[in-house]
């Protein structure tokens, strides 16, 4: 088990970034754990967003990429969202999850990793 904490979440403008931050305490060594973020709008499903696996190779959804960047610092057990070019519907919470699996399951399934943090909101106005 792995408890997350995210931070970094706030409101800016349209073409603005942000960068989100996501702190792990695990018993099990974090640099074998698949991470990764998805987002929830009020009214709309879960949506992933991006994914590391244990490799630093990235895997991203295609509303995403080119604009977000996910990376990793294991010696400080912290994932990362570097959030760039933000659009109003880019609005959402945002969750930082762990699985403990390899290979690592893809974007799409972020929001049923076996761990997640308590989110953070980000909020973009136009």
């Amino acid at each position: 088990q792995v408890q997350l904490v995210e931070s970094g979440g706030g409101s800016v403008q349209a073409g603005g970034s942000l960068r989100l931050s996501c702190a792990a305490v695990s018993r099990r060594p974090y640099e074998n754990y698949c991470m990764g973020w998805f987002r929830q709008a009020p009214g709309k499903e879960r949506e992933g967003l991006g994914i590391i696996d244990t490799a630093f190779r990235t895997t991203y959804a295609d509303s995403v990429k080119g604009r977000f960047t996910v990376s990793r610092d294991n010696a400080e057990r912290t994932l990362y969202l570097q959030m760039d070019s933000l659009k109003p519907d880019d609005t959402a919470a945002y969750y930082c999850a762990a699985d403990y699996s390899y290979p690592c399951p893809g974007p799409q399934f972020v929001p049923r990793y076996g761990n997640r943090g308590q989110g953070t909101q980000v909020t973009v106005s136009s």
